[in-house]
């Protein structure tokens, strides 16, 4: 009884740390090129120990497809560029 015990609690933290994993890490395919006028908003979220790298999330607006967010690859060189125009951007006050 004890064996069972044992075997379903471990059952349940590994079902835990398998839902952690997909919550954690939002970026496990990068997005398209993009304009850099169609940005709304801009996110970096931080390492987490799932994911390798940080994730760069960016809100799209178009008139065909609406609202959409995107995964960025931070070591793009288009990545790199929209991050320092972004920055400025949001300096400016817009």
């Amino acid at each position: 009884m004890k064996l069972l015990t044992a075997a379903l609690l471990l059952l349940l933290i590994a079902m835990c740390l398998a839902s952690a994993e997909g919550v954690k890490c939002k970026c496990s395919r990068k997005g398209p090129k993009i304009r850099f006028s169609n940005v709304r908003k801009l996110e970096i979220k931080p390492r987490y120990p799932f994911c390798v790298e940080e994730m760069i999330i960016v809100t799209l607006w178009t008139r065909v497809r609406g609202e959409q967010q995107h995964c960025l690859n931070p070591k793009r060189q288009n990545t790199i560029r929209l991050l320092k125009w972004y920055r400025v951007w949001k300096e400016k006050g817009r």
